[in-house]
């Protein structure tokens, strides 16, 4: 029998078409279809009166490799549970761990879960120094085997914080970059404290590539003393690179993001790099992290792009973050709710919100999740 759903009276929101509007939505097992073609007798109906509907929420940089890393948080409470129907892995797990990885947190998570898999084999597990020892990094023939066979890893992920390599420099991102280009995947980097600087990581980046925490407030940043792009992150955008919010415990700064929105035309993507300790503060939630973005007079449509259409398209996935007939009928329905909120950045910087987003109810594969 045919399980056929329409979704009624909400104001649809559609980023690639870049439409908001009242209007139906209609699903036949687990694929968005034209609402006139369902003719079931058993239709259910969905009200969606006074919420908004969109593409499911994509969250691009999250860690939820539990028990085997000190970060680790359970993919569906910060993914289905918040509204969000697809969380992507940003290195917690390595070459040797992702066999673990997957049984432990792909199979069992009803939230879809991709994964950037670290240039180190040991990803997370085995602290957070994971890229000092050049001899962890994953080979080219590791690489090569296990992208072949794991479609759910969707790149490369590289930590280029001081903390992270150590004396090591910028060589394992010149490694990342050898096997990126062999196996045609992009690298997602972590920037923060140098060395090494930007000045040297920016450069070894290609078109499709992900900058995540790029709008911190720490020194050596993208931005210089005025306020201005440094050159190498002007080049970084025009070559295609991608920044990301990663907002994590102390990697966004609602000043930067600002300064950049005022004299850039460039988009971004969110995520929020959530994990066990920034759970409850500052981070949240993805939706947490969106309502700073309103706040902040990020239009709606905008913001929604950022977490559907924009990262789907930075994982190189079609069927995801879209409300196509005949994809996967992931959708995230949320209200704009009145609720005088306390929202905080990294750096500690408060905003007093009138209204927030709040997660109302999801389909993943077209399966209805009551929040």
């Amino acid at each position: 029998m045919l399980e056929e759903i329409i979704i009624k009276n909400g104001i649809v929101i559609d980023p690639e078409q870049d439409t908001i509007e009242v209007k139906e939505i209609g699903v036949r097992d687990g694929l968005l279809v034209a609402p006139q073609d369902i003719s079931s007798s058993n239709v259910k109906y969905i009200d969606a009166e006074g919420c908004y509907v969109s593409p499911g929420f994509i969250d691009m940089h999250v860690h939820i490799f539990t028990e085997h890393t000190e970060l680790g948080i359970e993919a569906d409470l910060v993914g289905i549970e918040q509204g969000v129907t697809t969380v992507v892995d940003a290195g917690s797990s390595g070459y040797s761990d992702y066999s673990t990885f997957k049984e432990k947190v792909i199979k069992p998570s009803r939230t879809e879960v991709l994964s950037f898999l670290n240039i180190s084999r040991k990803g997370l597990t085995n602290g957070l120094s994971e890229l000092a020892n050049l001899e962890d990094l994953m080979s080219l023939g590791e690489a090569k085997e296990i992208f072949e066979k794991e479609p759910s890893i969707v790149g490369l992920k590289a930590r280029m914080s001081g903390s992270v390599v150590k004396n090591r420099g910028i060589k394992p991102l010149e490694h990342a970059r050898m096997v990126a280009d062999h196996i045609n995947v992009p690298i997602m980097v972590h920037i923060g404290n140098p060395p090494p600087n930007l000045e040297e990581i920016f450069p070894l980046l290609r078109r499709g590539d992900i900058v995540t925490h790029a709008f911190h407030g720490k020194k050596y940043g993208i931005l210089n003393a005025e306020g201005l792009l440094i050159p190498e992150a002007m080049e970084a955008l025009k070559k295609g690179i991608l920044f990301d919010i990663g907002h994590g415990t102390d990697s966004f700064s609602y000043e930067t993001l600002m300064k950049f929105r005022d004299k850039y035309d460039d988009s971004f993507t969110t995520s929020t790099d959530i994990y066990l300790k920034n759970y409850q503060n500052p981070v949240g939630s993805l939706v947490n992290t969106m309502s700073k973005l309103l706040e902040l007079g990020i239009p709606l449509m905008e913001v929604v792009k950022t977490v559907t259409s924009r990262a789907a398209r930075s994982l190189r996935a079609s069927d995801i973050g879209s409300l196509a007939l005949g994809t996967t009928a992931d959708i995230t329905i949320f209200k704009k709710i009145k609720q005088r909120t306390i929202l905080t950045d990294s750096m500690g910087v408060e905003l007093e919100a009138s209204q927030i987003l709040k997660p109302h109810m999801v389909l993943k594969d077209g399966k209805v999740v009551q929040l």
